[in-house]
Formats: structure tokens, sequence, C-alpha cells
């Protein structure tokens, strides 16, 4: 079975979620904490080595007319530090509409309470997962 650990990154909150190749679902895990794009790198060494993934998948901000965001380029050196630290593939994938489609499933699930950043955050990365597995 393949595992895949998905991101979501943020300068503040990178949302976090483990996927399964053979299922084609992804569970959400605590989103991370980050100062200016950069995170507590010892906590993602931590859920590499507990779930073991063969690759990674990193959401790719882009502007609805494919154009990049400001964002884009940290996406990019976050990137290249995963592939640098843990030398594991890792996946670039189109993630527009993620946080909106985040949002729009929390709210059907519980409502407003349940609309809280780290929560939007980990459910983008399941999103962000889902979508790239269907795109292969």
């Amino acid at each position: 079975m393949s595992t895949i650990l998905a991101f979501d990154f943020g300068m503040r909150s990178i949302g976090l979620a483990i996927g399964q190749v053979i299922t084609g679902t992804a569970s959400p895990l605590p989103a991370l904490k980050a100062k200016d794009g950069i995170p507590n790198w010892d906590t993602i060494e931590a859920t590499i080595k507990e779930w073991q993934p063969e690759s990674m998948v990193v959401g790719l901000p882009l502007n609805m007319d494919g154009s990049e965001q400001d964002i884009t380029q940290n996406v990019k050196r976050f990137v290249g530090r995963l592939k640098h630290k843990y030398k594991l593939p890792v996946h670039l994938h189109d993630e527009r509409l993620s946080t909106v489609d985040a949002k729009a499933k929390l709210f059907e699930l519980g409502g407003y309470k349940k609309l809280n950043k780290q929560k939007i955050d980990s459910v983008s990365a399941c999103l962000i997962f889902e979508s790239w597995l269907l795109s292969l």
C-alpha cells in the first residue's frame, strides 16, 4: 500500500494529511505551526518516521488564470527543503480552490464550529492529495 504525505503550505500554518493510494482517500493530521513559512522540521521528521510515506505532495498556489501568487516561491523553497532533508520524491499539485472546498466540507460536517484554521488547512491537504491522485 502506497502512503503519501500531503501538505497545504502556509506562512503561519501548514496543513498535513496522510493519504493512501489504494483507497484514494486521505486523513487529516494536526496542522503544523510555521513562522514565516518555516515549520518545526523535527515534527515533520517524526511524522515521516511514523507513517513511512513513499512520497509527498505539496499544493502549489496559483491564481485562477494559472499565474503564480506571491506565496508560490515560498512553496517552491519548502519543496526544495523537503527533498533535500528527507530524500523522498515530492510532487507539486495545483491547489486552486482547495481551501474553499475544505471550508465547504467542514461546514457541511458541523457548521461554523468546525471552521477553524488548522482544521481547514489539514482538510485542504486531504483534498490536495485526492485531487493529485485523480490527476495521475
